[in-house]
Order: structure tokens, then sequence, then C-alpha cells
């Protein structure tokens, strides 16, 4: 009977000392300076983030230079010579003068502005500044740049266009190139002519410009 107690006390002691190891185990994996058995990568939650980190910051690096480069343009009105009165006057022959002028667009952008559809202009100049550039590297990343600003349903300056018009852009997003939004860029522009180019020559913003400059003439 002794010897038999005496075995029996032996696994007992056997299993709480296989028990207690079992549970220092994890502990010890999560403490500080202690070797990761699933790697270094310990930034990211799984496997399919950690194979994909330098390349997103990759891109955003990428884009954050693109879109420094689109909107450093475009964020403020163009540098240009206060116009003439000639210039002003001609502004109301025809839509294509206007915007021909550096002044005119900036006069007109300001316009826009008060009506909260500068984002048409924004568009335009962006495309505009996108059709120079003849290095494909720089089109693709502008392309997505423009895409995010404009084209996208989720950015507040999304401009106001066509479902034939908006696949026709997500079908050459695979592959941007200088003519992915030359359809679009028209449409903006047609909208533009039709819709703001009118209130514009009606407006107090016009007349005041237009008056200003008649009391500065020599004609006067």
């Amino acid at each position: 009977m002794g010897s038999e107690r005496m075995e029996m006390r032996k696994r007992q002691m056997s299993v709480q000392q296989e028990s207690a190891a079992g549970e220092t185990v994890p502990a010890q994996q999560g403490q500080p300076g202690q070797a990761n058995p699933r790697g270094s990568n310990a930034c990211c939650f799984c496997w399919c983030c950690c194979c994909s980190c330098s390349w997103n910051e990759d891109r955003d690096e990428r884009n954050r230079k693109a879109s420094y480069d689109v909107k450093e343009g475009t964020a403020d009105c163009e540098d240009c010579p206060m116009p003439t009165l000639e210039e002003v006057r001609s502004w109301g022959q025809s839509f294509d003068k206007l915007m021909c002028c550096p002044a005119g667009r900036n006069s007109f952008r300001q316009f826009l502005r008060t009506e909260f559809s500068e984002e048409n202009m924004l568009f335009w100049l962006a495309c505009e500044e996108f059709n120079t550039d003849a290095n494909k590297t720089a089109v693709e990343d502008r392309a997505r740049v423009i895409y995010e600003d404009y084209i996208s349903i989720l950015s507040p300056k999304e401009v106001s266009l066509d479902s034939r018009v908006r696949e026709a852009i997500n079908r050459n997003m695979q592959e941007p190139n200088l003519q992915t939004f030359e359809d679009a860029q028209l449409q903006i522009y047609t909208l533009m002519q039709r819709d703001s180019y009118p209130r514009y020559m009606n407006s107090s913003a016009y007349k005041n410009l237009l008056n200003t400059l008649s009391e500065q003439s020599p004609e006067s």
C-alpha cells in the first residue's frame, strides 16, 4: 500500500508540473524582448498586409507628390497682370475668349467659388496641365490623383459627369493615358459655358470690373 501511494503521488506531481509549464509558455512569448515565432513583421495583423506594407508606402508617397504637383498650380489663382478694358469686354463676346485669358479664368473662378462650383474650373485646369505631360509614369500618377480628386464619388470635389463618360474613365484608368479625361474635360467645359458663364456675365463681379476699368480708361 505504501508503494502504491508513493507512485500515485509521483504521477500527480508530474501532471501538475506539465500543466504549469504549459501555462508559462504563452506568457513568455508575449514578454518584451522575446523572439516572435511568427516572424518580425510586427507592424501588420496578417500576412496579406505584411507583403504589401512597403508597396503601400511607396504608392502613398507617389500620390502625395503627384497631388502636390497638380494642386500647387491650381490651388491659388493664376499669376497674371491686371486685364485691360479691351480684354474684359472681349470676355462678353464668347466663353472661349474668357477661358483663353488668365485674368478671365481668375475672375470666372472667383465667381464659381461663390456658387460652390469651383471644382469645375479646378478640374479643367488640372486636365490642361495633365495633357502637357509626356512622361508615362507621371501620367499614371497624375491620372490617379485627378480621378481621386474630381471623379471618385467619395470626393467632396466630384464633378458632374454623365454615366457614359464616367464608365469610359473607369475603363481607361486601367492604363491611363493623355486621352483618359478628354471627354470629361469637354463635358465640364460645355457645362460651364452653358450654365455658369451667362450668370457670370450678368453678375456684379463682372459688371463692377468692367465699370472700374472703364473709369480708369483714357477714353472716358
